[in-house]
């Protein structure tokens, strides 16, 4: 996972189990579902995959001018075919017109330069095909039943795949529009960290800290319980209890994490995603 308030990313299992979902939606151009638990990663992953945090500050200032910055995005643009988009709260119908139709049309301007980059005045595909392959919708749960017919319309006419990213029972809310939901191909339920993983993701923690993690010292195995339980593997939660951790062994002066420090750190958190 990535991203100022997350940390350096870290490839999870979960994260190439998403991969391999939205390399399935997009081949196979069906509408997909990825439903999980505030703060596991689902936003990470879906922006990693479409590389918006590279390509987003381009396609929201938009303009002709082209250089090294608008190369690199057209490049990896070109390679995940995908736009990201987080509906607006409340948000109309007409906005949602207006912005995905002007990020499909930046995006798919992109991946034509990176595809015909050695053309001289290029732009040559027509004006009803896309070169954009997939769609991701974060937060789905703010979508109007007439957003999902909106993005139902796009999927059938222009062939695209389609993914709805949300919380757990998105899915029964959407099995309730019989029209998209029958072109649902795919469903992803997208898990926190366990076991393995979580002891992998916690030693990246404790390097950070300049510290090793040795999980047959009793001390460091108790803060890692204490760390389980207290956030259940979840990606976001976890970050934000390691940012308290940081502070109070430099305001102490301490150079090991106990299960007293992790409590510490907890008690100064407002437990929530």
């Amino acid at each position: 996972m990535s991203g100022e308030r997350s940390g350096t990313f870290i490839a999870t299992k979960e994260h190439r189990r998403f991969i391999e979902f939205a390399e399935a939606v997009r081949k196979h151009r069906y509408v997909g579902l990825c439903y999980g638990a505030a703060g596991v990663g689902k936003t990470l992953s879906a922006r990693r995959y479409a590389h918006w945090d590279l390509a987003s500050p381009v396609i929201e200032a938009w303009n002709t001018r082209r250089d090294s910055s608008r190369a690199k995005v057209n490049e990896a643009l070109e390679r995940s075919r995908t736009v990201f988009h987080t509906p607006t709260v409340l948000g109309t119908l007409r906005d949602l017109k207006e912005t995905l139709g002007e990020h499909i049309d930046r995006v798919d301007s992109c991946i034509d330069d990176q595809l015909h980059r050695h053309v001289k005045g290029c732009r040559i595909i027509t004006c009803d095909e896309l070169l954009v392959e997939m769609l991701i919708f974060d937060e789905a749960e703010r979508l109007s039943v007439t957003a999902l017919e909106f993005i139902r319309d796009i999927f059938d006419r222009k062939g695209v795949g389609v993914i709805l990213i949300g919380m757990p029972g998105m899915e029964k809310r959407l099995s309730r529009y019989p029209q998209l939901y029958s072109r649902v191909g795919f469903a992803h339920h997208y898990r926190p960290l366990q076991g393995d993983e979580l002891s992998f993701v916690l030693t990246r923690h404790w390097r950070k800290l300049g510290l090793t993690l040795d999980e047959a010292d009793f001390t460091d195995t108790q803060a890692i319980a204490s760390i389980a339980r207290i956030t259940g593997g979840n990606f976001r939660l976890l970050h934000r209890l390691f940012v308290q951790i940081e502070r109070i062994l430099k305001i102490n002066g301490l150079s090991v994490i106990t299960d007293d420090v992790v409590e510490a750190a907890r008690s100064t958190l407002v437990i929530g995603i």
